[in-house]
């Protein structure tokens, strides 16, 4: 099986190229690796073509296939896709599933068609989201658990004990990537929204918000449902707490990001700006 890798990305201050994990172990065990900047690239579909792979998997690729690549292997292309099909097809599949509230998610293997995370799935697994998950903490279990899925999908194709079966009509959402604008605070919104716009957020792209009229990101915050004294954006600082109002009850700031400086405590960083009485955040 093989597949192309992203090409190498810079890195760092000083921006060097450099290559992702999977072409390192790939470099390491002798293996070609073929970096295409466009899938559709006549010199990569040549050399696919004259290695002939029986089945190419795919995860992350974050490109479309174009139907030249996708008629070269006998047995397809399968993707590793993070949500339970047809739920969540898109990009920013974990991301999504945090923020719209969901309590279960999971992994799709599926047959690759040229339609939007369409094709048939092969196999699943399914992953709680707790209560505090980030999407870097939800991300970093699926990929454990999506590995074995997908190394169980591959052999399951090589010894034909395996059939794709096509997804459902009913229950397709749509995951777009989560732009800067998405992630932007709207304080008027409940804070269990608020809470899960962040969580989702992070670590990439980092939800956020405006005081004094700089961007301040938050890293982490929690819903305080004793706080309902609060109007949306009003912010409330004590020795050790900082509490911003939503449309509902408050949410505790945890750790926030000041523009041009690192992530700290929100009570740090309160005490060093001097919160004034009637402030607020996203004027």
């Amino acid at each position: 099986a093989c597949g192309p890798a992203r090409p190498d990305a810079p890195a760092g201050r000083g921006r060097r190229l450099v290559a992702s994990p999977v072409a390192e172990r790939a470099q390491e065990a002798g293996i070609e690796i073929l970096r295409p900047v466009k899938p559709r690239d006549p010199e990569f579909l040549e050399r696919l073509r004259e290695i002939a792979p029986d089945c190419c998997p795919v995860v992350a690729y974050g490109a479309l296939l174009p139907r030249a690549a996708l008629d070269i292997p006998d047995r397809g292309w399968v993707n590793l896709h993070f949500s339970l099909l047809p739920a969540w097809r898109g990009a920013a599949p974990v991301q999504h599933a945090i923020m719209a509230g969901d309590e279960i998610t999971g992994a799709s293997t599926f047959l690759i068609e040229e339609g939007l995370d369409s094709g048939p799935v092969y196999g699943t697994v399914t992953e709680e989201i707790r209560p505090t998950d980030t999407s870097g903490d939800l991300l970093t279990r699926l990929a454990f658990a999506g590995a074995g899925l997908l190394a169980a999908t591959m052999d399951g194709i090589e010894d034909g004990t395996l059939k794709a079966v096509p997804q459902p009509a009913d229950g397709i959402t749509l995951a777009p990537k989560v732009s800067v604008a998405d992630a932007r605070v709207d304080w008027s919104a409940p804070a269990l929204r608020v809470d899960r716009l962040v969580r989702g957020c992070a670590p990439a792209p980092g939800a956020w918000t405006t005081f004094r009229g700089e961007r301040l990101k938050l890293v982490q915050v929690t819903p305080a449902p004793d706080r309902t004294d609060l109007v949306p954006g009003r912010l409330a600082a004590g020795k050790n707490n900082v509490y911003a109002g939503t449309g509902s009850h408050a949410v505790e700031l945890l750790w926030v990001q000041p523009q041009g400086k690192k992530p700290m405590r929100a009570a740090d960083w309160a005490r060093g700006v001097r919160i004034g009485a009637e402030e607020t955040v996203g004027g």
